[in-house]
């Protein structure tokens, strides 16, 4: 019962973060399941970002989760994008 409800808390962050990646960077709109998909990505693209690269932690908990994983989300949306245009 306990992994179920890390599963379905891991899902929330990532929606909430996709959300939240998708509202500040205009111009993605890929839906619930694919804020989720870019939420979750984006959680482990923010981590790695945040923590290796530029040696920050937001701290633990809710919040710092759902922040981290926007900040990841904004620069998978980023990348999308850019990836898009190009192809048009």
């Amino acid at each position: 019962m306990l992994k179920f409800m890390g599963i379905i808390a891991t899902l929330i962050i990532g929606a909430i973060a996709g959300w939240l990646g998708g509202t500040i960077y205009k111009g993605s709109g890929l839906g619930l399941i694919g804020n989720i998909i870019v939420g979750l990505l984006g959680s482990g693209v923010g981590y790695w970002l945040l923590g290796s690269v530029f040696n920050i932690s937001l701290g633990e908990g809710w919040i710092a989760s759902i922040l981290t994983g926007a900040i990841g989300a904004i620069v998978i949306l980023f990348l999308i994008n850019l990836i898009v245009k190009k192809r048009k």
